[in-house]
């Protein structure tokens, strides 16, 4: 997967995360909604960029073969960086007043847009 690929499938999930944001978590805070973009930006493309580094894209990016939802390893763990990252970045900044609950909730979607897009269009 080249860096292009990676970059506008990074730019959608980042556009994704926040559509999806304001109007299923009701979130209209500028600081959380950038923490929700730039999460979702950048996770997927360094998890993209290790498999790339580490020559390890074959072996992570072989779909479940379902044709309803054709996940893999490469695209789950899109998913896992993205929650992480934005769990951290949220706790450490924007949501640091929120409730715990707040703050996963906000970082599972997220990761759910990030995993999806990457199933779905790269």
């Amino acid at each position: 997967m080249g860096l292009s690929q990676m970059f506008v499938g990074a730019v959608l999930s980042a556009l994704v995360a926040v559509a999806d944001g304001v109007p299923v978590l009701r979130e209209r805070r500028p600081g959380v909604l950038a923490s929700m973009a730039g999460t979702a930006l950048a996770m997927p493309v360094c998890w993209n960029s290790i498999l790339n580094v580490t020559g390890a894209m074959g072996l992570f990016s072989h779909d479940l073969p379902f044709v309803l939802f054709p996940v893999s390893w490469q695209d789950t763990g899109s998913g896992v960086f993205t929650l992480a990252g934005a769990a951290l970045l949220l706790m450490l900044g924007a949501g640091r007043n929120d409730r715990p609950r707040r703050v996963a909730a906000v970082a599972g979607l997220t990761a759910l847009a990030a995993l999806v897009v990457d199933v779905y269009f790269y």
